[in-house]
């Protein structure tokens, strides 16, 4: 089994700043990737920003605003959200993808953290 603990979240001004963590414990294949999704009021649920090995993907939306990092030390990544927008309002869900060893292809989620842009 794999765990995840989101920290960060909270309110945020338009053109202001949050970062977003989540540490992964447990059963953790050394390949793996992660990822932050996001759901909106009344949205489906979307993905914001992968990262597997070093290579980070970012939803359109958030491209040159927002940056996901890993510390591999930690199992942890940041979501460092710059330039927050009230569409960026979201409940905001930490995954994560085993891709190798005997539970290859185990999918876990975190529990989501809310993220409120609001003047």
């Amino acid at each position: 089994q794999v765990q995840l603990v989101e920290s960060g979240g909270g309110l945020a001004q338009p053109g202001g700043s949050l970062r977003l963590s989540c540490a992964a414990s447990g059963r953790i294949d050394p390949i793996y990737s992660m990822a932050w999704y996001r759901q909106g009021p009344g949205k489906q649920r979307e993905m914001v920003a992968s990262i597997t090995g070093s290579t980070t993907n970012y939803t359109d939306a958030v491209k040159g605003r927002f940056t996901l990092s890993r510390e591999d030390a930690e199992n942890t990544v940041v979501l460092q959200m710059n330039r927050l927008q009230p569409e960026d309002t979201a409940v905001y869900y930490c995954y994560l993808i085993l891709l190798g060893g005997i539970y290859y292809g185990s999918e876990y989620w975190g529990k989501g953290t809310l993220v409120t842009v609001s003047s």
